[in-house]
């Protein structure tokens, strides 16, 4: 990848209908030198938040593409969900990472604001740093009313005007496009449904209220549960354990508890600084939620290329080893459920299981490229547990930072094939399910894809075990011997599904 690099932050107003959803992040991957760090779908919000990062011309094509798919795809005259919007592509944010200012980011959205509006006849809006008027700085101010509101006002009220393109509405809608600094998307539960706590702690929170400054927020139900919907667009200067420990209070002055809160998108690694995971009750983290964690995945040697892996894993080199070969057998594994989920849909014998195969597909295609990286991550992980083992020794404060070091990077090097047994496990469920479900003529292929991922559950174990033996008796270790054991035993079932699904239809 070039030097420069930008992030781009796309929202689109479909959060169930798998279809779209992988249409869309098709579109944005139909562009070289794009690479998506992380999707979040929510049903409720009925939203897809799709975070990505490339070169310049790169960002702002793909941008392109995904909002004239989105366009095609997503009509605003039958859509609802919790979270505000005006549009199929409700707004696209771009974000300098490196190798470029804010200021290139500001000349890169007014270049995409003006080919959309003028090629795709959908109205853009200018927002945050990019914004040619101030009142449009802010992103509520251009949806207030949102898009049943803005239809009838954008032909009729001057200060609706867009920035580019057409004063009609369609039912694509409008799209909002800006450059803007790193912001995280932040959500906090409430343990109650009563809409107007969650409403009243977003209105003291938020600053166009009065309350912390770089903060924005919302009172919405989800899942049953009352959230307070939050942007973090400053952390240096408003932090999110601070927004944390405000809500907490709030929360206890009207007698309700914080349930669970939940990232959208991707974190700064500054951001954690301050506070722990524990602390801000992130349910379901992951370190893949890290920004720089997925930026240090770009700068790594790719080892997955063409024959490259299986020459590099049959040379005298200890990596990759035995986890990369797990994880790349659960990648193909993963591939195969692709492909049999491919040439079921469109046939009329399997209309009736054709959602079900869509997502599947966007399932399994997800899984496929986590374990691909895994493959790397696995080779990453034992240089790590190599480079501690180099550390200096000798006197006792220089031996403890060896120790701590090898412990940390031995208990890093179980968990990378843990994460492989447990997305090999996902694929084995779903190989059972389209043996039993999809074409019939591809059913050697579901059996191949849950033999494949089997095996790469069993060897990705051997890889956890070596680790964890070498390691004093701890939690961390005990927690992962622990999940192991619950994942073999799930593998085990879905073995014997499969086998059964494979027989009930005539066997092979």
């Amino acid at each position: 990848m070039t030097n420069k690099l930008v992030e781009c932050i796309p929202n689109f107003s479909e959060g169930s209908n798998f279809d779209t959803i992988r249409k869309i992040e098709k579109a944005i991957q139909s562009v070289e030198n794009i690479k998506i760090l992380d999707k979040h779908s929510d049903k409720d919000h009925n939203r897809t938040v799709i975070t990505y990062i490339g070169d310049p011309d790169a960002v702002q094509e793909s941008a392109f593409r995904a909002i004239k798919e989105a366009s095609k795809l997503i009509d605003l005259d039958h859509h609802q969900g919790s979270h505000p919007r005006i549009g199929a592509t409700d707004v696209v944010p771009l974000i300098p990472i490196s190798g470029i200012d804010i200021i290139e980011c500001v000349e890169i959205s007014k270049k995409l604001a003006e080919r959309v509006g003028s090629e795709l006849k959908i109205p853009v809006y200018l927002y945050e740093e990019s914004a040619i008027l101030p009142e449009r700085k802010n992103l509520e101010k251009i949806r207030k009313g949102e898009y049943e509101v803005l239809k009838q006002e954008i032909t009729t009220n001057i200060e609706r005007k867009p920035d580019y393109g057409p004063s009609y509405l369609t039912p694509a809608g409008a799209t909002v496009i800006g450059a803007r600094h790193p912001l995280i998307a932040f959500n906090v539960y409430l343990d109650t449904d009563d809409l107007s706590k969650a409403k009243s702690i977003a209105k003291a929170i938020r600053e166009s209220s009065g309350g912390l400054k770089y903060v924005k927020a919302l009172g919405m139900m989800v899942g049953g549960l009352a959230q307070v919907s939050m942007n973090l667009t400053n952390f240096h200067e408003t932090s999110i354990s601070r927004v944390m420990m405000e809500i907490f209070t709030l929360a206890t002055q009207l007698d309700v508890n914080i349930h669970h809160s939940e990232l959208v998108g991707l974190i700064p690694r500054d951001a954690l600084i301050e506070a722990s995971i524990e602390q801000l009750k992130i349910e379901d983290f992951e370190d893949s939620q890290i920004l720089e964690n997925q930026l240090d995945r770009l700068n790594i040697d790719q080892i997955v290329q063409k024959d490259e892996f299986l020459e590099a894993l049959a040379s005298d080199k200890p990596t990759p080893g035995g986890g990369s070969a797990a994880a790349y057998s659960g990648a193909m594994a993963a591939g195969l459920v692709s492909m049999v989920a491919r040439l079921t849909i469109g046939k009329k014998k399997y209309k009736q299981v054709e959602n079900q195969m869509q997502e599947i597909l966007l399932q399994s295609e997800n899984l496929r490229k986590e374990l691909l990286e895994l493959v790397n991550e696995d080779a990453n992980a034992f240089e790590y547990v190599m480079n501690a083992f180099k550390l200096p020794k000798g006197d006792k404060s220089l031996d403890e930072i060896r120790s701590k070091a090898i412990k940390d990077a031995t208990i890093y090097a179980a968990k990378i094939p843990s994460e492989v047994a447990a997305a090999s496990v996902k694929v084995l469920a779903l190989a059972e399910k389209t043996a039993s479900l999809a074409n019939i003529n591809t059913i050697s292929d579901s059996g191949s894809a849950g033999a494949l991922a089997f095996a790469s559950i069993r060897s990705a174990a051997y890889n956890v075990r070596i680790n964890l033996a070498s390691l004093a008796q701890n939690e961390t270790g005990e927690n992962l011997a622990s999940k192991l054991n619950e994942l073999e035993k799930r593998a085990k079932l879905l073995d014997e599904q499969l086998t059964k699904s494979i027989n009930d239809r005539g066997g092979i």
